[in-house]
């Protein structure tokens, strides 16, 4: 059962995403020739129009294939036909659909459960967070310059900045105060630790205070992302550390099982949120300027916007066949230790 639903889950994320490219393709009037889910040999498939609808073997990834859109067709309705910017609109969609499916997603999570204000529970007796004067019912609003609106910011931030001395900013009583805080090692935790305890009940607002924590959902997974990526690229997190789709689906089904106990609300509740994370995360990656990917076919085509003249075909498309190698052998890699991690 918990896997039918992860590959249900991942799914619907993906399809979401190809609906971005495919609803801007259908707007500029470029001919979509195949709307997929999945990998692989067509299980089942109806054409309605110009378009191919159908259903692969394997239930992973999905596809939006445009007339001409790896070659260099330039006939009536084919992408290469359309101006730069329209181009541009449609390779873009995808994730930005990802980000307006993390919206949704987070209305729905914190209209039923609420937020976590940046509220200050505790701090550990002897830790720096009481020396500095933080103290119980504390309202953080920055830390080092960034904003904070959900104390799993501060969490967070916290975590990837260990090392750090931090500048808070905090809210008492309707005063503003500032003070700074150094990390201090903890031998059982095997950590550097700043001594506050996060306030993790939440409360839910009116209408407009659920848009707002909406917003600040999806800020806070994008930036999870971001920083996460800052720490592969740095060497702080190894390439062994990341999931593929197997991990994705075990760690599906893990949160599945470890909500069950709590209700049915729980588990689809936790389930939504990490749907938030999921779509948030395949937003950022695909944005990132790296070839195969919707963030390289960017690069391109702002390349020739500015240049006023379109890169030659060939050229990006070896440039879009090495990436993919290199993406598909990390994805192997990937898969391999998700595997391994299994048994």
């Amino acid at each position: 059962m918990k896997i039918i639903i992860a590959i249900l889950m991942f799914s619907f994320i993906i399809i979401f995403h190809e609906l971005g490219h495919f609803l801007l393709a259908k707007k500029n009037k470029i001919k979509v020739n195949e709307f997929c889910l999945g990998l692989g040999p067509t299980l089942f498939g109806i054409t309605k129009g110009e378009t191919k609808y159908s259903i692969k073997l394997l239930p992973f990834g999905g596809a939006c294939m445009m007339e001409g859109e790896d070659g260099e067709s330039e006939s009536e309705g084919s992408f290469n036909s359309k101006s730069v910017w329209a181009r541009i609109a449609v390779v873009a969609a995808g994730p930005v659909f990802n980000f307006i499916l993390a919206f949704l997603l987070a209305l729905i999570v914190i209209g039923t459960a609420g937020f976590d204000r940046p509220e200050v529970k505790g701090v550990m007796e002897g830790y720096p967070a009481e020396e500095a004067g933080l103290q119980a019912g504390d309202i953080i609003k920055e830390i080092n310059g960034k904003n904070i609106h959900i104390y799993r910011e501060v969490s967070v931030y916290t975590l990837f900045h260990s090392n750090e001395n931090l500048e808070v900013t905090y809210e008492r009583d309707g005063e503003e105060y500032t003070c700074t805080i150094s990390p201090k090692y903890n031998e059982e935790a095997g950590r550097n630790l700043f001594g506050i305890y996060g306030n993790t009940m939440r409360e839910r607002g009116n209408i407009f205070e659920t848009i707002k924590y909406s917003i600040y959902e999806v800020k806070y997974w994008i930036e999870v992302t971001m920083d996460s990526l800052k720490m592969l690229v740095t060497g702080r997190v190894s390439v062994n550390e990341l999931s593929g789709p197997v991990g994705i689906v075990k760690n599906i089904g893990d949160t599945y099982d470890e909500s069950k106990s709590a209700g049915t609300l729980s588990v689809v509740l936790t389930l939504i949120n990490y749907s938030i994370m999921l779509t948030a995360n395949l937003g950022i990656m695909n944005l990132l300027p790296l070839p195969a990917l919707d963030g390289g076919r960017l690069v391109f085509l702002i390349i020739e916007a500015v240049r006023k003249k379109r890169v030659d075909p060939d050229k990006e498309g070896m440039v879009h066949f090495v990436g993919l190698m290199l993406l598909l052998a990390l994805m192997v890699l990937v898969m391999f230790n998700d595997i391994r991690k299994l048994f």
